[in-house]
Order: C-alpha cells, then sequence, then structure tokens
C-alpha cells in the first residue's frame, strides 16, 4: 500500500479546525447561529441540532451563563460611519481648521488614515428575525 492511500487520522478538534477558518457568525471566542435560519432547515436537522444542544446546555450547566446580546457588526472604513456607528465604536468626527473631517478614538487621539482605518461597526441586520418564519435554503447541489 503506498503511503498516500493510508488516510490520515480524524482531527480530534473537528469543530476547532472548521471554526478556525472564516465561518459565518464565528468570532475567536464564539459562534452565533441565527434562529431564524437554524428554525428554517429541515426537520432532522432541527432534531440533530437541538439534541447537540441539549447536551452542551447539561455538560456546562454547572457553570454560569451570562445573557448575550448579538450586535449584528461589519468591519468599515472608519470614514464611511454616519455618527451612530461612530459613537457605538468610540470615535467621533469633527470639522478640523482646514474644513477636513478629522476623527478621534475615546483617547482624542486623531486617526492618521480613516479611510483605510477598518473598524467592526453595528450595521442593519440583513437577517430575517426569528418572528418572520421560514427562510427558504437555497436548494441542495444535485448529486
Amino acid at each position: 500500500m503506498a503511503r498516500d492511500d493510508i488516510l490520515a487520522p480524524a482531527s480530534t478538534t473537528p469543530l476547532q479546525d472548521y471554526l478556525d477558518r472564516p465561518a459565518r457568525g464565528a468570532t475567536e471566542n464564539y459562534l452565533v447561529v441565527p434562529r431564524s435560519l437554524a428554525q428554517s432547515m429541515p426537520l432532522r436537522w432541527q432534531q440533530v441540532f437541538t439534541g447537540l444542544l441539549a447536551d452542551l446546555h447539561d455538560a456546562y450547566a454547572h457553570l454560569s451563563w451570562p445573557e448575550y446580546q448579538v450586535v449584528p457588526s461589519r468591519s468599515e472604513a472608519l470614514a464611511d460611519l454616519d455618527e451612530e456607528q461612530l459613537a457605538a465604536v468610540g470615535f467621533v468626527a469633527d470639522l478640523g481648521p482646514d474644513g477636513e473631517l478629522v476623527f478621534r478614538d475615546a483617547a482624542d487621539n486623531p486617526v492618521v488614515d480613516p479611510e483605510q482605518h477598518r473598524v467592526l461597526a453595528p450595521v442593519e441586520d440583513p437577517l430575517p428575525p426569528a418572528s418572520a418564519g421560514r427562510i427558504e435554503p437555497r436548494p441542495a447541489s444535485p448529486l
């Protein structure tokens, strides 16, 4: 048997492996699953997912879980934000002596290149809320 024919051992950290690469809803410390999309998945998927969540919650019921507030956000150039978004991320924009906008951080330090300075800013949620009902998933790829 050739070396290439031998299967590599399965990962012992498959969820970490998957979430360590760019994955929608995943950050370094959290995984957010939009409820409207999860509730729109086929019944069998929902049954399996519900079981997995129940197992997770049972295994870690002894921990003091906080409540979470999820804020839809995107990486945006500081110069593209409105006043509300700027305030939410701790920046302000005022007219400088030359009439140009000057962006400042929470410590009142000017931002050198606001067109290139990116921040995680709150945005309007592009996904429907759970109350919207079923959202049709894209059709499955042909076999």
